[in-house]
């Protein structure tokens, strides 16, 4: 049976494709969800102009996530944390720190957008990828200093 998807369905495909399943799978699943409908004309029209706006929408998107990453290369955070004489932290600085310390900042990041590839274990400056869309990535200057003693 083929349909016209009116969404994006994983493993299936995207909003407007036209996709070949089985009859049971569009009846029981597809169609009373609403993510498909049958393919004529009409409906053709109607989701290519849901895509077209949708296309508008995620380029608007993508653009304020682009202004935001260049905020974003102009800031820094420091993170305070009680090292040894050497400069080792007695624990480590990890995404959710750095998340938390942008978010005081002003900046909405989410702890699963600040890529590290293991977690900050010593004194210094270091420079943390931030994964904001899957085209605009944003690079942050991260100083880890000595905690002041109390």
């Amino acid at each position: 049976m083929e349909l016209l998807l009116k969404q994006n369905v994983e493993h299936l495909g995207r909003t407007g494709d036209v996709v070949k399943v089985k009859s049971g799978y569009a009846r029981n699943f597809l169609l009373p969800r609403g993510m498909a409908v049958m393919v004529t004309k009409a409906n053709v029209a109607e989701i290519e102009k849901a895509r077209a706006q949708a296309l508008a929408e995620e380029q608007a998107r993508v653009q304020s996530l682009k202004d935001l990453a260049t905020k974003l290369a102009e800031a820094s955070v420091t993170i305070e944390g009680r090292a040894n004489a050497e400069g080792h932290l007695f624990g480590s600085v990890a995404a959710a720190q750095i998340a938390a310390a942008l978010r005081e900042k002003g900046f909405a990041i989410q702890d699963k957008q600040v890529r590290l590839e293991q977690p900050i274990k010593e004194i210094g400056k270091f420079d943390v990828v931030l994964h904001l869309h899957a085209s605009v990535e944003a690079t942050v200057k991260v100083w880890v200093v000595q905690q002041k003693p109390a």
